[in-house]
């Protein structure tokens, strides 16, 4: 399921501690849905092909000190061009205040201006940072995020499987939840994919005959955490005896999300298999392979040099 991908500015003024200089705007009806920002110093020059005025755009010393040399008149002129109904905020650093004319032409036009005290280069880098996060493609999955020595597995399955009672055992091992029954999938890369939370849902638990149970009240806030990278995918199946399982593993398999390709393992169910210390050795060797060892590979070394040992001594 898609999830709309919006940032109201108010959002941004909260996060980063800005100033609002235009208050007659409502600031949370305004929506940045782009998480790309823009300098416009070409722009207040004078050159407007391929201007999107859709972004953030960032006044720094270098604009602000170009606009001063202009005359008023001239000044106005410029900022007629670049401030659009479109346009989500502009936002000046380094405290550098923003002049009547400016202010006049954004508040008609219901443009919010804001001031920070942050110098240019590196709010340009926290906002980019921040919207690339709030603003990528998002789904929802049916699932359960556990952060497992670090690695964030996604456990999958059909309703009823053991999900949540494998994510509760982890828990009790010192493991950290992430989210239950919803996972909210953010593409920020392509390499990285996020997991989190539904805010209505967050650090809550469903148990089949138990009903809610609060992990960060009972468990306390370590047990918890609000975000995490999805690095491993493992699909929990009921056991069939006709299906072939892989006991090997020397070939990985693999799921998609946005496009995204995560390892992963298909684990059949049946009586008496402890699912939180199988996910958990998963982790384990998901991180071996990180870091360069791989057992299945080490096995089929040994296989064929024994192979070739019993070979030589045949002849």
């Amino acid at each position: 399921m898609s999830v709309e991908t919006t940032v109201a500015v108010s959002q941004l003024i909260e996060k980063f501690k800005l100033k609002n200089l235009t208050p007659e705007i409502d600031v949370k009806k305004v929506k940045i849905k782009l998480p790309d920002i823009n300098r416009p110093a070409i722009q207040l020059a004078g050159f407007l092909e391929n201007y999107d005025a859709t972004r953030v755009q960032i006044i720094g010393y270098v604009e602000y000190s170009y606009l001063l040399s202009l005359d008023p008149e001239e000044r106005r002129k410029r900022y007629d061009k670049v401030i659009t109904e479109k346009t989500p905020a502009f936002i000046y650093a380094r405290s550098l205040m923003p002049g009547e004319i400016m202010l006049q032409m954004a508040n008609e036009r219901g443009v919010p201006v804001l001031i920070t005290e942050m110098e240019t280069s590196a709010l340009m880098a926290e906002v980019i940072k921040w919207l690339n996060v709030k603003l990528a493609p998002c789904i929802s999955v049916h699932g359960v995020l556990v952060d497992i020595f670090g690695e964030g597995v996604l456990i999958t399955g059909e309703s009823g499987i053991g999900k949540s009672e494998a994510a509760l055992e982890l828990i009790k091992r010192g493991h950290r939840l992430v989210t239950d029954d919803v996972v909210e999938i953010r593409k920020v890369s392509n390499d990285t994919l996020i997991g989190s939370a539904p805010d209505v849902t967050k650090h809550l638990i469903e148990l089949r005959g138990i009903g809610i149970v609060d992990v960060k009240t009972m468990f306390g806030v370590s047990s918890v955490r609000d975000t995490q990278n999805i690095d491993l995918v493992i699909r929990l199946e009921e056991w069939d005896k006709d299906k072939d399982y892989d006991r090997i593993g020397l070939e990985e398999e693999y799921t998609e999300y946005l496009g995204n390709k995560v390892v992963c393992h298909n684990i059949p169910i049946r009586p008496g298999r402890n699912l939180a210390i199988i996910c958990e050795a998963a982790a384990v060797n998901f991180r071996q392979k990180k870091m360069g060892y791989n057992a299945a590979q080490e096995l089929y070394k040994r296989v064929q040099e024994s192979m070739r040992k019993h070979t030589e001594e045949a002849e």
